[in-house]
């Protein structure tokens, strides 16, 4: 199976910070009305975002596809969770978006709030070789 080359183009409300806009996430309209679409390396962000986001067991016909970082709601913000967020984002990535090659996996406390684990994804689109960089903000007491 081959993955597409065009999707529908949206902003994530929890994920997609690099592209917040004034019109709040969401799919994007086309000048001409219609939905914009997402191609290239846009589309495999997007990709990204949807496979992080997901959990296991929510997808209709792929039960194991997801990641596990919800798992680690509510627990401590230390090594050990930084460790397994590593892991599940690295394992998810690994077996569903072939099409993203991993460069940099790192995560840890944020600075700037004690409960919130930062994960960082630097990672290459293999057919262009464009590189990009995913900021993800797991906020481990249970808030967005």
């Amino acid at each position: 199976m081959t993955a597409p080359d065009q999707g529908w183009h949206f902003v994530h409300p929890d994920l997609d910070v690099g592209e917040a806009s004034a019109d709040g996430p969401g799919l994007r309209l086309a000048p001409g009305g219609g939905v914009q679409m997402a191609r290239g390396a846009a589309l495999v962000r997007q990709a990204l975002l949807l496979l992080i986001s997901t959990q296991p067991g929510e997808r209709v016909m792929r039960p194991g596809y997801g990641c596990h970082l919800p798992r680690l709601m509510f627990a401590p913000n230390d090594d050990t969770t930084a460790g397994l967020a590593i892991h599940y984002v690295r394992q998810a990535i690994e077996r569903w978006e072939p099409r993203a090659q991993i460069l940099y996996l790192d995560a840890g406390r944020d600075p700037d709030a004690a409960q919130v684990l930062r994960v960082t994804l630097r990672y290459r689109v293999r057919a262009t070789l464009h590189e990009d960089e995913l900021q993800l903000r797991l906020n481990l007491a249970g808030g967005t």
